[in-house]
């Protein structure tokens, strides 16, 4: 991607209909370090790859964030937008506990998330979030998994994988999205082996290389 006379800023438009400065950020998402998510009727199982500059002397970015009780997600791009926008999701729980007294619905929280990505667009004074989400979660209704973009799309899925080299999680999510069950740690079995078609060879995943956390019913 090189830059062009349409990219200044976020209001310009190209003679193509395209928004630069929108297609960078969705660009940051797919080089930031993957995140896969899946779900059964009553679990949501989120992984992320830990990624640092330097093994021995860095620590890794944290990739997974806990909103609530019932609610966590998973980011893949600049870590610093997924820490004020995880920021952003608590106070909305808060906010929805203390005039509801129930648990925000997992919907209404990815709708309201997709809804603040989007308004980043509109203006010029900013620039887009370069952060995409999966938000796990599991209510009344159910365990749900979302997928929002910088542009403010929310994709509803069974199965994803966002980040670097995440289409091998997606074709193996493909294949084997029928012989999933609806045990938590079956389905973490499955996320492991999607996040380590991401890394491109034999690495061994660990607890030093990546993050796991489960969602559900009972939990």
């Amino acid at each position: 991607m090189f830059r062009n006379q349409y990219d200044t800023d976020i209001t310009t438009w190209s003679p193509q209909g395209r928004l630069h400065q929108v297609e960078y950020a969705m660009e940051a998402v797919q080089q930031g370090s993957a995140a896969v998510g899946l779900k059964s009727k009553d679990f949501v199982v989120l992984a992320t790859l830990k990624r640092a500059p330097h093994a021995e002397l860095s620590s890794y970015q944290k990739k997974l964030f806990k909103i609530d009780d019932h609610i966590g997600i998973a980011i893949a791009g600049l870590a610093a937008d997924g820490r004020v926008l995880s920021k952003y999701m608590r106070n909305e729980c808060m906010s929805h506990q203390y005039v509801f007294e129930t648990p925000v619905p997992v919907q209404r929280l990815a709708s309201k998330i997709a809804d603040k990505s989007q308004k980043s667009t509109q203006s010029s004074s900013g620039r887009p979030f370069g952060v995409g989400l999966l938000v796990g979660g599991y209510d009344e209704t159910g365990a749900h998994l979302y997928q929002t973009c910088p542009s403010g799309n929310l994709y509803s899925y069974k199965a994803i994988a966002i980040g670097a080299r995440s289409q091998s999680a997606k074709t193996y999510f493909e294949k084997h999205y029928d012989t999933f069950t609806n045990d938590w740690k079956d389905l973490i079995v499955h996320a492991l082996k999607a996040l380590k078609g991401t890394t491109g060879d034999n690495v061994e995943l660990t607890t030093k290389n990546c993050s796991v956390a489960v969602v559900g019913k009972d939990l």
